[in-house]
């Protein structure tokens, strides 16, 4: 991309044009060696009350969005949870409560206030105004982190996307020409021009442009997956809340070095790799961006292009933080992007498989618990408890993806001789053995083998199938 054609902030710099901008407080600065002094603001809106297994913890919902300030290295100094239960059309929060946060937010020395909720454009500009620092809400928060994130020309592009259409309803109608943003995406810097219709026509293009861009990776994508299919090579999909361990459950089984730590959204853009599993069967391993509560629309739609490698999956394998205090909600969220993206269908036949990630970290009374349930009744072959740190119950997991992948591909009836025991104990290896019958020296398999081994077996026996 042209250093003249990008997007340097979420006002968006387009062939040298510097209008695109929003009105908003002083420009937040970073001095150096001292981090930005941050404060995080939780409404809990009282429709979010009272909903039993899908109610979000308190205590973990603000422990999860001061998370996510310090993921793009802001002091949170200042972290409230607030019960809101006439919400205000002009600031979300009433009149008291926002008087109170201001002289809060003036002794602390906050230079950015996050709300982690969806401001409309107005209550942005208010409490701006109210609290003279700059504001931001959880989807601004989220995209912030991803354009900080963002490694590849594939994952700029999703991010940029995401950014330009929450910025289009941003636009607000102001003539006053101001200094130009610097850096990142924009959401936590200053301000700038901002003349409405020119700004439209710009991020107008600019999407379009970008659209584009993703459809040709969209393109090269379903090539390579037409590749991978005509090669007989099943993918398996890692999904799940962002932390949950997938990049380093994908590192242990792949032996791959894709960042893990223990961060929000560590991993942005996806990774794929090649592995044997212990049937011996070849598989390609994806590994995705994780999903949060409330996940913005704009960047499901945006990463499109990255999560068709979900929907194209052969298995999807659902990780789990087990021992975050809001597991199931966590699970619920999960479950609801994956909604969005059209695999109710999928979900309801069995082709998600969960990972119960961290059970090294619960206590031994929490993890024969956990591990009892998952070995019995419906979660039987559907849930497995492990440790991608140490190691534990992977090898279940692995054989677990290789039993289903193997019992999607259709049986075949071989007859092979009594005396070529290696022919047999690859049948073994390689396949799924329904049934045999032994008879005059030959014997009689009904097997599954995916297309690869169906191959291998024609060239082994001299014989098609």
């Amino acid at each position: 991309m042209a250093a003249r054609d990008r997007n340097e902030s979420a006002g968006v710099t387009v062939n040298g044009d510097d209008s695109l901008r929003r009105d908003s407080a002083p420009e937040l600065k970073r001095p150096e060696g001292r981090p930005v002094a941050a404060a995080v603001i939780c409404p809990i809106l009282s429709d979010q009350r009272g909903k039993g297994a899908a109610e979000r913890d308190p205590v973990a919902r603000i422990a999860e969005a001061a998370g996510l300030a310090e993921a793009i290295a802001l002091d949170v100094r200042l972290r409230e949870s607030i019960v809101v239960r006439r919400p205000t059309p002009s600031a979300l929060l009433g009149a008291g409560t926002v008087d109170r946060l201001k002289q809060a937010i003036a002794d602390e020395g906050i230079a950015v206030a996050i709300v982690d909720a969806r401001l409309t454009p107005v209550q942005q500009r208010n409490l701006e105004r109210a609290w003279a620092c700059k504001v931001i809400d959880r989807t601004g928060l989220i995209l912030e982190i991803f354009g900080a994130r963002a490694r590849t020309h594939e994952g700029t592009l999703q991010v940029e996307l995401a950014a330009l259409d929450y910025q289009r309803g941003r636009l607000v109608r102001s003539w006053t020409h101001l200094e130009r943003q610097r850096g990142g995406f924009g959401f936590l810097g200053g301000p700038g021009e901002s003349q409405l219709e020119m700004d439209r026509r710009l991020i107008g293009d600019r999407i379009l442009k970008i659209k584009q861009d993703l459809e040709q990776v969209r393109r090269t994508r379903a090539l390579h997956r037409v590749g991978r299919k005509r090669g007989a090579i099943p993918t398996v999909a890692f999904v799940g809340y962002t932390n949950a361990g997938k990049s380093t459950l994908f590192n242990r089984i792949a032996g791959a070095d894709v960042f893990a730590k223990d961060l929000l959204f560590a991993t942005l853009d996806p990774t794929m790799r090649a592995v044997r599993l212990p049937n011996g069967q070849r598989v390609i391993l994806s590994d995705t961006v994780g999903f949060i509560a409330d996940l913005p629309t704009t960047l499901v739609a945006a990463f499109r292009a990255t999560l068709e490698e979900v929907l194209e999956a052969d298995l999807i394998v659902h990780v789990r933080d087990v021992a975050h205090p809001d597991s199931e909600r966590q699970k619920h969220d999960v479950e609801v992007v994956l909604h969005q993206l059209g695999l109710e269908d999928r979900m309801a036949r069995g082709d998600v498989i969960e990972a119960l990630n961290k059970i090294d970290l619960l206590d031994s009374e929490a993890r024969e618990r956990l591990e009892a349930v998952a070995a019995t009744g419906a979660q039987r072959r559907r849930a497995f408890a492990i440790s991608a740190t140490t190691g534990e119950g992977i090898e279940a997991l692995l054989e677990a993806i290789g039993d289903r992948l193997s019992a999607d591909s259709r049986a075949l009836e071989v007859e092979v001789p009594l005396a070529d025991g290696a022919t047999i104990a690859w049948l073994y290896r390689h396949g799924e053995v329904r049934a045999r019958r032994d008879a005059d020296a030959v014997a009689h398999f009904t097997v599954a083998l995916d297309t690869e081994a169906k191959a291998r077996l024609a060239a082994r026996l001299g014989q098609p199938f």
